[in-house]
């Protein structure tokens, strides 16, 4: 997360006029491209430094009647500009070893946007949200193929906790047997996370790995289920035959 520093230093100023003490605030920013300088009178901007143009500047009207302020107070301002950028390169180096924050997605959902009917189009959404930084990349897959057309993907949005959720649109027209594949990637995963929507058992093992080797742990669990139930009615089996 790159880190972006801004300096701000506020004070109290004492302007004389012939009416009297006026008390202002004094406003004196910078980052790396941009420097500030104002004095503020009642929630008017009443001087400001112009940088660009090397004076400073009284903004309220001639006729006005407002405090006058002590003469010196733009070379004020250039000086204090100057410390403000040391500060802040004392500030940005200070920062610079902090861990930046990760946060992986901690929710990650596909389903139609309608009921499924098979040969009639439709649209996949793969609704992912928890993660930080933004963005995340998401990939869909058909069986092993990778699919471009069809597909899009919303701006990334902001949580309540300060994540981000996005998502990812396919248009496409179910058939019996298709699997697809919603591959969701980001910086604070060490493996993509891939979420399927299809038939379970109409993949084989070589398409699974083909897929992504770090599959939803929820599929390969159903499969090998499955594959554990058939295998123990096949003992039961040959082991009654074998006794006859």
């Amino acid at each position: 997360m790159k880190v972006w520093v801004l300096l701000l230093i506020l004070s109290s100023v004492l302007c004389v006029s012939a009416d009297g003490l006026y008390e202002m605030n004094s406003v004196s920013g910078c980052s790396d491209t941009d420097g500030e300088d104002v004095l503020i009178l009642d929630n008017e901007v009443v001087w400001y430094a112009d940088f660009n143009k090397h004076t400073g500047v009284d903004s309220l009207p001639a006729f006005a009647d407002h405090p006058r302020c002590p003469l010196g107070m733009y070379e004020e301002a250039v000086a204090n500009q100057q410390i403000c950028r040391q500060n802040l390169k004392m500030a940005r180096t200070a920062m610079k070893d902090f861990p930046k924050e990760l946060d992986a997605p901690y929710s990650v959902t596909i389903y139609t946007t309608v009921n499924v009917e098979i040969g009639v189009q439709n649209t996949l959404i793969c609704h992912v949200t928890g993660f930080y930084p933004a963005p995340v990349n998401v990939t869909w897959r058909k069986n092993t193929k990778k699919v471009v057309e069809g597909t899009s993907m919303t701006v990334p949005l902001s949580n309540k906790d300060g994540s981000f959720s996005q998502t990812s649109k396919l248009d496409f027209v179910p058939k019996g047997g298709d699997v697809y594949a919603c591959n969701v990637e980001h910086v604070a995963l060490t493996q993509p996370f891939t979420k399927f929507y299809g038939s379970r058992l109409s993949l084989s093992i070589q398409m699974w790995s083909a897929l992504n080797p770090f599959w939803d742990l929820q599929y390969f669990c159903g499969v090998g289920l499955t594959v554990g139930v058939l295998g123990v009615a096949a003992g039961i089996y040959l082991f009654i035959r074998g006794r006859k």
